[in-house]
C-alpha cells in the first residue's frame, strides 16, 4: 500500500467518524467541517484531527460553543481551523 493510499483510507475513515459521532448536533457540524477540509489534510493534520474526534462529545460541544476553553494540549492548528469554520456558509 502506498503512502497516498494509506492517507486516503485514513481520510475516508475520518469522514465517516465525523458524520456518525452519536450526537446529532456534532454530526452536522463536524461532518460539514470534515467534508470541507479533511481532503486537504496531510498526515500531521490527520493525526491532530483524529485526536479531536477522540474527545467526548460533551467536551467538544462545549469548546465549539465557547462554554469551556480549549485545553492547551488540544489547541492545535486543526482545532483552530475547526473553531473558525463557518458552518452557516455550508448550509447555503
Amino acid at each position: 500500500m502506498t503512502v497516498n493510499t494509506a492517507l486516503e483510507i485514513r481520510r475516508k475513515r475520518l469522514m465517516f467518524r465525523s458524520s456518525y459521532r452519536g450526537m446529532k448536533e456534532l454530526d452536522l457540524v463536524i461532518g460539514a467541517f470534515a467534508a470541507a477540509k479533511v481532503k486537504d489534510f496531510d498526515a500531521d493534520a490527520l493525526r491532530e484531527y483524529e485526536a479531536i474526534l477522540d474527545v467526548p462529545d460533551s467536551d467538544l460541544l462545549d469548546w465549539l460553543c465557547y462554554k469551556a476553553p480549549v485545553p492547551a494540549a488540544m489547541d492545535t492548528p486543526v482545532m483552530r481551523l475547526l473553531m473558525d469554520f463557518d458552518y452557516v456558509k455550508t448550509l447555503r
